[in-house]
């Protein structure tokens, strides 16, 4: 059991001396200002913000799960630039990056769920939402955050709402929406390490019936290395580039009928992202022992030669120096009040991705495992929602939900193992489909109940060619499962909310990402010497098939609201129970780069902690999550939870200074803490996979006149210039040590509205 004690004494043992202080010092501060400033006018209290967690619009202290909520003209002022940065403020989530080497993916992790891989044959554990559309793939998530109307991450399975690919929980962003008003805003930052940012923001209605919004963004950043082997690359290493664009229209012709279409896109361009090779430290491995097929020894000098840094890159392949992503989207969201109880909503979406990317996994000028890499995913939804009121207590919402996605990872004519050809082509079309209903009603004006439950239906067809003496494997498998939920909330007499919740979570079943064990069983049934029985057998029975579906549990208890007219918080406590969670392990086979899919039980179990405080010009943001989490064993071997750190911090300080005239001076720090953790599914210290704890601090000093026509601002992001790992792979003959690309940068940040 977690008691506050062991809390406290985690804290102090894994943060630093000046975290420590900066921790326990600005509350005291705080509250001593608080009891020098009792007065607070109604524009200083905090105001709750309002979340549609539920599908369904509530102030975030109703909703009876753990959630973290960012308000999108706040999200600049904190260093929150898109979804990696978000991770660095919540309780208990984790965002990496290093997907095909891309500098655009994200893999969050939230409470011990997520993914490490991006292939088409895998799902993430957290899924990731934009204005109720889900989006099924990785790469190219990393989205520029520009005028965001809210950020909502939910923690915890969010099987009967959200159903797909939600067990760890879910990211929903939403956008704004067009209005009446009209307005522009311009954004501009520039900045350190050659950043150049800008996005145009225009709303304006065309009548009384039809409204437009438009944001235009551009994203520039220069790299951390060069390609040290490839003078004429295009890019730096970890240079990116990117932009995007959202228009939408908003048709309101009553007070009960609305509709808009929106279209997004974006392409990203760079340099493949900052990674390294660890060949000194496997020394039976073929690299160090020479016995690769060009009988090179190499050493972590071919990697990095003298007078450069890990950050380098010494690859003599022009194929994956660089990488790039292209998104299109278009959806369509019609409400329509059918009378003062009842209101319909169907979102409707087509998306689209491609993107090019891929790792010299040696690292060297040689040719010996080097995977230049395609991949494309079409997908199409369709939501259908009743929701309302059945009687002045009880409110429903109820809603069918399709989703198809078709996509293809490829790897082939310019890709090598071990200096010799090399074969991926993986497709996969996914169907699902679900019914649900979430019911609550108010027992008393304190007390209110809650219920929900999903029926779905998932369906893959999947195929693999590694091997082209064996073609192409294919198979088909479906799965089902009814979700639920129980939740009842509490409204104490001061205010405050008390909730408790039993939510179920299922993923379907995966196939195996990169399934070179096709290549063993090939060669093991007879190979070439009896092509047509060996061809035959593999096709009869082989390694190729996808994993049991996947559940989960999760027990929750919380408190959450306002303490006084100064203090707000949420607190939560959790006990969440997987069963038949695959681990992607990946490791070099005599056939290719094996990723397979390693099923075990997982408990999860945890506090987390979100206060605000707000006393006169002084405000604090504070998030602390606390996590155990136990593995079953696996045939004498004890994995672990891969990216999950056992305690993350965050705390955010921000003062305004009152001018003469009326002009204001904010200034914010922010700090962020990730404790230690492991790369892969393995503890063993042997493996050399930890990834050792980062410390990112944050500051933005931002002046703004009487009138406020405009806001200028002095910003610094990760200002001690903290490196860290995003991932540590250990393959059996060779570490690759997968960098962040989060430098410190400085700079000026510049915005206007009229």
């Amino acid at each position: 059991m977690i008691t506050n004690t062991d809390v406290s004494k985690t804290l102090a043992s894994k943060l630093s001396p000046v975290a420590l202080a900066v921790a326990l010092t600005v509350p005291a501060i705080s509250f001593s200002t608080f009891a020098q400033d009792a007065e607070v006018t109604e524009e200083q209290k905090y105001e709750a913000i309002t979340v549609t967690a539920t599908k369904r619009p509530q102030v975030i202290y109703e909703v009876p799960i753990a959630i973290s909520a960012f308000d999108g003209d706040m999200l600049a002022e904190q260093g929150i630039t898109d979804l990696t940065d978000v991770g660095k403020f919540v309780p208990n989530l984790n965002v990496t990056g290093f997907s095909a080497g891309h500098t655009s993916s994200v893999n969050p992790f939230i409470r011990g769920i997520g993914l490490q891989d991006h292939l088409i044959t895998t799902d993430p554990g957290v899924s990731v939402y934009v204005d109720g559309v889900y989006l099924g793939r990785q790469v190219g998530q990393n989205w520029s955050l520009n005028n965001i109307e809210r950020i909502e991450v939910l923690r915890g399975p969010q099987g009967t709402l959200y159903g797909r690919n939600s067990i760890g929980g879910a990211i929903n962003i939403i956008t704004k929406e067009p209005d009446q008003g009209d307005v522009t805003k311009v954004n501009a930052e520039f900045g350190t390490r050659g950043r150049v940012k800008t996005d145009l923001f225009v709303n304006h209605a065309l009548s009384d019936t039809l409204a437009f919004n438009m944001n235009l963004a551009y994203n520039t950043r220069d790299g951390l290395g060069e390609f040290i082997n490839v003078p004429n690359a295009e890019y730096d290493v970890g240079e990116t580039e990117d932009i995007s664009g959202r228009i939408s229209v908003k048709f309101e012709p009553s007070d009960d009928f609305r509709m808009v279409l929106t279209a997004d896109a974006n392409n990203g361009d760079g340099g493949l992202r900052p990674y390294t090779v660890l060949i000194d430290e496997m020394p039976e491995g073929r690299f160090y022992a020479g016995t690769n097929s060009l009988g090179l020894e190499l050493r972590n000098t071919d990697v990095t030669p003298e007078g450069y840094d890990i950050y380098d890159n010494a690859t003599g392949t022009p194929e994956v120096t660089s990488v790039s992503n292209e998104a299109r989207g278009v959806s369509l969201t019609t409400e329509w009040d059918i009378s003062d109880d009842y209101t319909a909503k169907v979102v409707a979406s087509r998306r689209t991705s491609k993107y090019k990317a891929g790792l010299d996994d040696d690292g060297t000028i040689y040719s010996l495992d080097q995977y230049p890499e395609r991949g494309e995913a079409d997908q199409t939804s369709i939501e259908v929602q009743l929701n309302g009121y059945i009687n002045e207590y009880t409110d429903f919402v109820a809603g069918l939900y399709y989703f198809n996605e078709e996509g293809s990872n490829r790897q082939g004519s310019d890709s090598s193992f071990d200096g010799g050809g090399n074969t991926l082509q993986l497709d996969q079309e996914t169907t699902s489909k679900a019914v649900y209903l979430n019911l609550r009603h108010d027992l008393t004006d304190e007390l209110s109940v809650s219920g929900g439950i999903r029926y779905t239906e998932d369906e893959k067809d999947a195929s693999a060619n590694v091997f082209d003496a064996l073609g192409t494997i294919y198979d088909a498998n479906d799965w089902d499962e009814v979700t639920w939920e129980l939740a009842t909330n509490y409204t104490f007499e001061n205010g405050m909310t008390g909730y408790a919740t039993i939510q179920n979570g299922y993923q379907s079943g995966q196939y195996p990402a990169r399934p070179y064990c096709l290549i063993g069983e090939f060669f093991g049934a007879g190979g070439f010497d009896d092509l047509d029985n060996a061809v035959a057998a593999v096709n009869a029975s082989n390694c190729f098939v996808a994993s049991d579906n996947i559940t989960a549990v999760n027990y929750e208890v919380g408190v959450k609201g306002r303490v006084n007219e100064y203090f707000d918080v949420s607190v939560a406590v959790f006990n969440t129970e997987f069963e038949d969670l695959p681990y992607q392990v990946s490791r070099v086979s005599e056939g290719g780069f094996d990723t397979a899919n390693l099923v075990v039980e997982q408990t999860s179990r945890g506090i987390e902690l979100d206060t605000t405080l707000n006393v006169g010009n002084f405000s604090m943001l504070t998030s602390i999550g606390y996590m155990d989490v136990e593995v079953d064993e696996q045939d004498g071997f004890n994995p672990v939870a891969p990216l999950t750190p056992d305690l993350t911090f965050a705390i955010g300080p921000s003062y305004t200074f009152d001018l003469e005239g009326g002009d204001k001076i904010r200034a914010r720090i922010d700090y962020s803490y990730r404790a230690d953790m492991y790369g892969e599914p393995s503890s063993e210290p042997a493996r050399m996979t930890e990834i050792e704890s980062r410390e990112l601090v944050n500051f933005d000093v931002a002046y703004t006149p009487a009138d406020e026509a405009y806001t200028v601002a002095l910003y610094g992001r990760n200002i001690f210039d903290e490196r860290y790992d995003n991932a540590r792979l250990n393959t059996g003959d060779y570490i690759l040590q997968v960098l962040s690309n989060d430098a410190s940068e400085f700079g000026v940040r510049f915005s206007t509205e009229f």
